[in-house]
């Protein structure tokens, strides 16, 4: 067999190399557990620490924001793990992860928290998923698609026979009212 001349050489090395290189990568990985849309959004909690983490570490934050901000990340994670695993759907809502006194950042009426049921709809914008213990209690939120908003309203309005009044899942009745418009006008 005759020998291969050293450009030859050369150029099945460089070919040869980032096939190593990746089959080496894939097996540090191991298969992945999730699809390329649940990946993504760990990923992108993943990117969220590290800007809180360099944030605490030149000091440009109180040590409370940083303990609250990195609990809320991981009750997010905990919470797109769970949903992806239960449902085997490469999708993620999306999610809000809100303490009982940030509750009015995303309620017009906040509801109380004892009284709260796993995919009770409130004012057709939100579905509560659970809670999530991690440091402090977190509540899961995921915001309705336009579409799921559009259908819990139709047949709200079906249901009261009133317009602009809606009923959520639990069967509360709501005014629904229009978002406030931010800006000049």
């Amino acid at each position: 067999m005759r020998s291969l001349s050293g450009s030859v050489r050369f150029v099945l090395l460089v070919i040869a190399l980032p096939m190593l290189g990746g089959v080496a990568a894939a097996q540090r990985q191991g298969a992945p557990e999730f699809g390329p849309v649940v990946s993504a959004y760990l990923g992108y909690l993943n990117n969220e620490q590290e800007v809180v983490d360099d944030r605490a570490s030149r000091r440009e934050i109180t040590p409370g924001y940083y303990r609250r901000n990195s609990n809320r990340i991981h009750a997010l994670k905990q919470m797109a793990v769970k949903l992806a695993r239960q449902t085997g759907n490469d999708y993620v809502p999306e999610l809000e992860a809100v303490t009982v006194d940030e509750f009015g950042t995303i309620f017009e009426r906040a509801p109380r928290p004892a009284g709260l049921q796993p995919n009770e709809v409130f004012a057709n914008k939100f579905r509560f998923l659970g809670s999530v213990h991690t440091g402090e209690t977190f509540y899961l939120f995921a915001r309705l698609d336009p579409y799921e908003q559009a259908d819990f309203m139709a047949k709200a309005s079906k249901s009261s026979g009133l317009p602009g009044t809606t009923t959520n899942v639990s069967g509360r009745t709501e005014t629904s009212t229009r978002a406030r418009r931010v800006g000049p006008q």
